[in-house]
């Protein structure tokens, strides 16, 4: 199972690669994590762009899965070739960009599906299992806090 997670909301700025999450990112960030959890994702291995919100999105959702978090600089936004980057290893979540997310959810399934900050999408073997906004990420979240 592949995995995309569109970073979280980040603040404006220049240099673009130092851009941080909000106080909006870090919880959208959160709750992708305890949602991802919450489902039974099994995440073998998180690979995530170098620029910050990245970072810190896929570091903060991970804490959830305990999984470990590796830098990848083909994620930095421009079009990547997914079967090389995650061949062998296992269910992978790809934490990264748009436009280059939106493009590979349709390329890898055919599906005309926007991915929103914080947002997430599941794919395996060439169709679209599921894809998740974080309004829906926050709700599945708060039903496990709740618990």
């Amino acid at each position: 199972m592949l995995w995309l997670l569109r970073h979280a909301e980040a603040v404006d700025g220049i240099p673009d690669e130092d851009r941080a999450l909000t106080e909006r990112g870090v919880r959208q960030a959160t709750d992708a994590g305890r949602a991802l959890q919450a489902i039974g994702a099994a995440i073998d291995v998180c690979l995530t762009s170098p620029k910050v919100r990245a970072r810190q999105t896929a570091e903060l959702a991970c804490e959830s899965l305990g999984v470990e978090v590796e830098t990848e600089d083909r994620l930095a936004g421009q079009p990547v070739d997914v079967e090389d980057l995650v061949a062998g290893r296992g269910n992978v979540l790809l934490v990264g960009h748009d436009p280059s997310f939106t493009l590979l959810v349709h390329d890898l399934t055919g599906a005309q599906a926007r991915m929103k900050k914080g947002g997430v999408a599941a794919i395996a073997k060439g169709e679209l299992i599921t894809l998740l906004r974080p309004t829906d990420l926050s709700a599945i979240a708060a039903g496990v806090t709740e618990q």
